[in-house]
This record gives C-alpha cells, structure tokens and sequence, in this order.
C-alpha cells in the first residue's frame, strides 16, 4: 500500500463481511488491510481510498439514529478505467444501478471536461458514482 490520502471517508456499515464482498469481490477494490476483531477495513481502488467500520464492533462514531439508506445526501465520486466494464461486473451480481450510465459534459475554467458516469448504492445505501474520464474540449 502507498501513502494515504489526505483525505479518506470511512462508511459506517452494517455487515463488514457482506460490505467487503461488494467492494471487493464485485467492483474490485483491494483489501489493504483489515482489523476483524473491531469491524474495520481499508480499501483502495485505483487512487480512491476508503474505510469501512462495522456498527457497534469496536468504536461507532454515531451522530444520530442508523437509518438505511446511510450517507444520505451524499455521493462518492470515483474514477474508474471503464464504465462498461464496472457495468457488467455489478450485473453479474445482479445489483440493480441506482443511475444507469450516461455521458456528461461539465464546465472547469472555461472548457468542458467529460465523464462517462454510473451510480450504484452500496449494500447499506452509500451512493457510488463511478465515473471514466473522457478528456476535455
């Protein structure tokens, strides 16, 4: 493993064990370490950077009730190499996509920068948008 961003959520989760399969097995992040006994994992994939943490194993930073979907009103953007790809991996496990794929155009300082993007909700809610990088014009 690298050095590790500055900056890295860590998703409070209801089933590490069902989470770390959906990370892991279906998207295919990587499994940088894990602390069993306390409910935790590192994750990366590509550049991204993610913790997870079982509810009530270990510590639990709770601000408020659990209530699914968790991480509501927030999206995770993540760079991936190929939106069809990641497509056809998330369809053999027959999870359903919560935004099917679409290619979007955003302005940045005046040119336009494209994506190719997809979303799909974790087994606890988390919104994933999954997104290959098209360049800019």
């Amino acid at each position: 493993m690298g050095p590790q961003n500055a900056l890295i959520p860590e998703l409070s989760v209801t089933d590490l064990s069902k989470s770390i399969y959906f990370y892991c097995d279906v998207i295919g992040f990587n499994l940088e370490y894990s602390r069993p006994a306390e409910g935790f994992a590192f994750l990366s994939y590509g550049g991204s950077q993610l913790m997870l943490d079982q509810i009530d194993l270990g510590r639990t930073w709770q601000t408020a009730e659990f209530e699914k979907p968790l991480g509501r009103g927030i999206n995770f953007q993540i760079r991936t190499e190929s939106i069809e790809q990641l497509q056809q991996q998330l369809m053999s496990a027959n999870i359903d996509l919560f935004m099917e794929p679409e290619t979007k155009w955003y302005e940045v300082d005046g040119r336009e920068v494209g994506n190719r993007q997809l979303l799909v909700q974790d087994p606890d809610g988390y919104l994933l948008r999954f997104f290959e990088d098209l360049g800019s014009k």
